[in-house]
């Protein structure tokens, strides 16, 4: 609980043994004015073949598992697990970020923010944190949304909250890579309040399956770049489904 609102954590994870202890941990033991912050910590174990779930649920978390491949559709279905709670925040598990710089995210969505979004960008990134691919692909598609959606954007970073009533009433869809930019652009067309707050960057623990490869790194761009399309393309669907949901932004 923070600040009289609920929160829940959710680590969409794949072969993340090494890391998965220290995320939870660290996200039960947030604290603020000596008061547990998450409420709970949903973690999908995406097909690992490691300990990831046992290591996961020793340390407290809620195990969820999807064997289908995929970054969006693991946090769909640790999504399908949410109980009633005001903010979600997601995480990734490989420890490549610091869990109190949730605190300022949070705050922003408890005083009326929709989404906030953790930008690596603002913050410092620790030397070997990002690749090279990562940090152009972050750039281009960041130029991307700021110039097709007027506002500014500087990182696709998957540290961020989000207020759960404005989470569902975008209708998240997309199973693979494209998960982060349909969020944030989804509530941009859909005039949600989108802030920026600095989160600094370090080495994850072991290597990543998307940017640790070529193809990995080619997959994540094509699937990035051809979601900002489809989202271009689609904006008055997107604004009628969302009208339809019956949240006013007046």
């Amino acid at each position: 609980m923070y600040k009289g609102q609920s929160v829940v954590a959710i680590i969409p994870a794949l072969n993340e043994e090494l890391a998965i202890k220290k995320v939870v941990s660290q996200l039960v033991a947030l604290s603020f004015d000596d008061k547990q912050v998450v409420d709970e910590v949903i973690v999908c174990d995406n097909g690992s073949t490691d300990s990831t779930a046992q290591v996961a649920a020793e340390e407290g978390a809620v195990v969820v598992r999807q064997d289908i491949p995929g970054y969006g559709i693991a946090c769909l279905t640790a999504m399908e697990r949410l109980p009633n709670c005001d903010i979600v925040l997601f995480v990734d598990g490989d420890d490549s970020c610091f869990i109190e710089q949730a605190l300022p995210m949070l705050d922003g969505v408890v005083n009326g923010v929709d989404l906030a979004i953790g930008s690596r960008t603002l913050g410092h990134i620790e030397k070997g944190a990002l690749t090279g691919p990562q940090l152009f692909g972050n750039w281009l598609s960041s130029y991307l949304i700021t110039l097709f959606w007027g506002q500014e954007i500087t990182d696709l970073g998957p540290f961020r909250a989000m207020r759960r009533q404005s989470l569902m009433a975008i209708e998240m869809n997309d199973k693979t890579f494209g998960w982060t930019v349909e969020m944030q652009v989804k509530a941009i067309i859909c005039g949600m309040q989108v802030n920026e707050y600095s989160v600094d960057s370090k080495v994850r623990i072991g290597e990543s399956k998307i940017s640790g490869t070529l193809s990995g790194s080619v997959k994540a761009g094509i699937g990035i770049l051809s979601m900002i399309g489809k989202l271009y393309l689609r904006k008055r669907r997107i604004v009628k489904h969302y009208l339809s949901y019956g949240i006013s932004n007046e």
